[in-house]
């Protein structure tokens, strides 16, 4: 419909309300259970946002503030639907999903990550997503082993 039928102010402020959606990743949506809480929890929180949105009176300012929680509840009902829960690794003798692995460094670092559902991977957090280059080259890796990435050499020094 033209913006010439609508009560809104411009076309500035129709596309304003027409945001794109949130890309959604090609891989398998495993998720923690810690991962999977987390989604439920983003999903209920735009949809407060969404449902506070749309009790402001002004259909311009209404339409600004519910674009953002709609499309996050559009995203977050994709990826709800899509979750593969897997349950935590059954040994630590090698890299899994979910499994904590530390690794040092050429340089000297010594750095520990978990490896998460690419919702909840947050590396500064300690957390990285299970298809990251460096979670897929450490996936089925024991204590010991060494990958190599960028030139660098990774040594597994423990799995939890």
């Amino acid at each position: 419909m033209a913006v010439a039928f609508t009560k809104e102010e411009s076309f500035e402020t129709a596309s304003e309300t027409l945001l794109p959606d949130r890309p959604v990743s090609p891989h398998l949506n495993l998720v923690t259970e810690a991962g999977l809480k987390a989604l439920e929890l983003q999903f209920q929180q735009a949809r407060e946002a969404y449902d506070t949105a749309s009790t402001i009176e002004d259909v311009n300012e209404r339409r600004r503030q519910a674009a953002g929680p709609l499309r996050d509840l559009r995203y977050l009902a994709a990826r709800l639907r899509t979750a593969q829960l897997m349950a935590d690794p059954a040994s630590t003798d090698t890299v899994a999903f979910g499994s904590t692995v530390t690794f040092s460094r050429d340089d000297g670092r010594v750095q520990t990550y978990r490896i998460v559902g690419e919702d909840e991977a947050d590396p500064k957090a300690g957390s990285i997503s299970y298809v990251s280059p460096v979670a897929r080259l450490l996936m089925g890796k024991a204590v010991g082993d060494v990958v190599e990435t960028g030139g660098q050499e990774l040594e597994i020094i423990a799995i939890a």
